[in-house]
């Protein structure tokens, strides 16, 4: 192998035709190995080694992400109805019981993205 970047030693192309249904079949095969649908067709005709660096996140990872989104939406939620409480305010079961219902989808989610039974 020779040494160099990527660009200046990959410098040729190869064109494929491929029908609507096989194209999003190469991008879902390429987003669950984490690769990009270049990288992952190289790997598959090739039998290259993955890159050193995985430039796309697997689905799991984006899914972790967004979850982390929704705690932190419910951890305000939680805040704004304790400032509430000491502010005297009367809270009603429903909204405690949304705000922990919520919170105990996405803690499921995050362990079914992690590969672990709720």
């Amino acid at each position: 192998m020779t040494s160099g970047t990527e660009k200046r030693v990959r410098n040729r192309h190869l064109t494929v035709r491929l029908s609507e249904d096989e194209r999003a079949a190469l991008d879902a095969a390429a987003e669950r190995a984490g690769l990009t649908p270049g990288s992952y067709a190289r790997q598959v005709l090739l039998g290259a080694p993955a890159p050193r660096q995985v430039r796309r996140p697997p689905v799991e990872r984006k899914e972790l992400a967004r979850l982390l989104g929704e705690l932190g939406k419910i951890g305000s939620n939680l805040n704004q109805l304790a400032k509430a409480v000491h502010e005297g305010l009367v809270l009603y079961t429903g909204e405690i019981d949304t705000a922990i219902e919520r919170l105990l989808e996405v803690r499921n989610a995050i362990l079914s993205a992690l590969g672990r039974a709720p």
